[in-house]
């Protein structure tokens, strides 16, 4: 009996383990954002920073959900929507108040009000939601979407119609000399609560209701057979989901001073999943990957192409094709495979794919741009690299098609190879 509990106690993390599993990321994290002001970056780089810290709380959240309990959600942005809402209300009223709560409320502290915001309308729609899972829960989903965003439009006192909801961010006390005017102060708020939300999610996948959401996820019955409802865990989870996105429309309503029924669209409902799934579902570091990612493309792809949506669902379909991991299954693959010694085996693979894709993807960009510019009348001509390139060329059909059929091809063999090693 001793021999058998001295083994299971073998099998618990060491403390080097724990501090470099637990401890040692978020101290890492902590000197990265302490150190990005350091290097004196510009107006531009410091907005582009705010919104990818409050898209890396906005896609975690959405993460509980999704990778953490197996529930496909199409309104996430409700709870973010009405967290950012319920800041710029606590905003308008801090800044009109002259006594009181209100009066004494630091601005600082807003992302508080939308993690309650968040929670609480967590509470209210994940009761029947969450009652459902699988298809049935995503359909539900889709239909309070698009009642919530109805909703927007409709309640202007609530809302502010389509001009949305302002307020002024340099009201009130400041907290750690911050006025919250300049965006390089604004930088200092959000990496605090970008830090908050990371460390808290975290925290929450090691708490016990962590660990049930994610055997609820993968085996339901099983759950229940030990003795826990398996709805009353997706509640409870739903409503901590609801509230760190609520959190990051708290961080929203500080950053941009102003929220519209927008926020509460299918819009950015369907760029958190896109975040969530290009990142990687399966790791907790995933959807923070693609929140970045998809941040600086939305921001700075769409300065040289209208087509950038067109290469984001481009590359979705990639990686659901070729690494349902995402980014974060790439890197940890990477690393796996240098433990193990087969790194130049997977180099050669990924070297292959990459070859593969990236033939296929400049075919389907020459053809989209040369659309593009022609549909839209830019001089009906795409001349990338000093060539003319319209639909009546027969160098742009060369360039259109030989590199997708090269690459389709060579993506071909690498799975047909693959799945002759595994036979």
């Amino acid at each position: 009996m001793t021999d058998i509990t001295q083994k299971y106690a073998n099998l618990a993390p060491t403390t080097a383990q724990k501090f470099r599993q637990r401890v040692l990321p978020f101290l890492a994290l902590a000197v990265v954002l302490a150190i990005i002001p350091m290097s004196g970056p510009s107006g531009t780089a410091y907005t582009l920073l705010n919104v990818m810290g409050i898209n890396i709380v906005f896609a975690l959240s959405y993460n509980m959900l999704l990778g953490r309990g197996g529930l496909l959600s199409f309104g996430h942005a409700v709870y973010f929507g009405l967290g950012g809402f319920a800041a710029v209300h606590a905003m308008d009223a801090i800044g009109s108040a002259e006594s009181g709560f209100w009066a004494n409320y630091p601005i600082f502290f807003l992302p508080v009000i939308g993690f309650a915001g968040g929670a609480l309308a967590g509470a209210v729609i994940g009761w029947p939601s969450c009652k459902r899972a699988g298809t049935p829960f995503a359909m539900i989903s889709l239909g309070i979407a698009e009642l919530i965003a109805a909703a927007g439009l409709m309640f202007g006192s609530i809302f502010g119609g389509e001009e949305g909801v302002t307020g002024d961010r340099m009201v009130g006390h400041e907290v750690f000399g911050l006025s919250l005017g300049p965006t390089s102060e604004v930088y200092w708020f959000i990496a605090f609560w970008t830090f908050v939300g990371v460390a808290g999610m975290f925290a929450f996948t090691r708490t016990p209701l962590g660990k049930l959401s994610e055997a609820t996820r993968d085996n339901p019955e099983r759950v229940e057979f030990i003795g826990y409802n398996p709805t009353r865990v997706r509640y409870l989870v739903f409503i901590f989901a609801g509230a760190f996105a609520g959190l990051s429309g708290g961080m929203a309503a500080v950053n941009y001073e102003i929220f519209t029924p927008e926020a509460l669209s299918l819009v950015p409902s369907g760029l958190v999943l896109l975040m969530a799934y290009i990142g990687g579902i399966r790791y907790f570091t995933g959807p923070i990957l693609g929140a970045i990612l998809l941040t600086y493309m939305q921001s700075m792809l769409s300065d040289f192409t209208e087509a950038w949506l067109l290469y984001l669902g481009l590359l979705f379909i990639c990686i659901v094709m070729f690494a349902p991991g995402g980014l974060a299954g790439v890197l940890y693959g990477f690393t796996d495979a240098l433990r193990a010694g087969k790194l130049g085996e997977v180099i050669g693979r990924w070297a292959g794919q990459a070859i593969g894709s990236a033939l296929a993807l400049f075919g389907m960009i020459i053809l989209v741009e040369v659309a593009v510019h022609w549909s839209n009348g830019f001089g009906e001509t795409f001349e990338p690299y000093g060539l003319h390139l319209t639909f009546g060329n027969p160098l742009t059909w060369v360039l259109i098609v030989v590199p997708v059929v090269a690459g389709i091809v060579i993506l071909r063999r690498l799975a047909n190879t693959e799945e002759g090693v595994i036979a």
